[in-house]
């Protein structure tokens, strides 16, 4: 996969942005060292290293970089920590996370991008990430418990399934809210029945639909 220095040289940009937004550093080296326009179709590469979103396959979205970068920074990732994420679409957020560390799985109800993200990743170097096929509502219980989930999709109601899922001391990372407008939320498990909530201001993604697409 080509990497020229004009890649480099707009991604350091990027970071520089990333940067004055408040991304720290541990995340920007992991932004600064993940190529994102692997992740889109060719004939906009130059274009990766703006901070907005593009339409990827099956009318879906390469979230924004500051919006990776931030949903990254509120997991507040330790290396080897198990991390299941809801919705592959590119790859890049799970390889982000794979890059600082994190032991990635990831389901995608697209089977499109699953294909594509399946075919992707070990050619980048990213061969440890768990890429699953299926339903983002059910999770993949049989690789649970996790010690933090990322929904990379807007919910309309909170996915009680998914925090079956996630150990006790865990996080939840969601958008939620009416489609076009989400609030980011993130939910620490304290047990089985209490969590604590933050709200991290409004950011859109495209909604999160139950079963799959083929």
């Amino acid at each position: 996969m080509q990497d020229t220095f004009r890649h480099k040289g707009l991604r350091r940009k990027l970071v520089d942005h990333l940067r004055q937004r408040g991304i720290r550093d541990q995340i920007l080296q992991a932004v600064e060292n993940v190529p994102r326009h692997w992740f889109m179709d060719g004939d906009f590469d130059i274009l990766a290293y703006r901070d907005t979103a593009f339409r990827i396959d099956a009318d879906q979205t390469i979230s924004h970089p500051y919006t990776v970068a931030f949903m990254t920074q509120l997991l507040d990732i330790t290396p080897g920590e198990k991390i299941l994420e809801i919705g592959t679409g590119s790859g890049y957020q799970a390889c982000i996370l794979g890059y600082l560390g994190a032991k990635v799985y990831t389901i995608e109800r697209q089977h499109v991008l699953f294909q594509k993200t399946s075919a992707l990743l070990p050619k980048i170097g990213f061969n440890a990430i768990r890429t699953l096929y299926g339903d983002g509502f059910a999770g993949a219980p049989r690789f649970a418990p996790f010690d933090s989930i990322v929904v990379t999709a807007g919910a309309d109601s909170f996915p009680t399934q998914l925090w079956g899922q996630l150990k006790v001391g865990g996080k939840m990372i969601i958008p939620m809210g009416e489609e076009g407008q989400q609030q980011m939320f993130k939910f620490t498990k304290v047990d089985e029945k209490n969590y604590h909530r933050e709200e991290h201001g409004a950011f859109q993604f495209v909604p999160f639909l139950k079963g799959v697409s083929i």
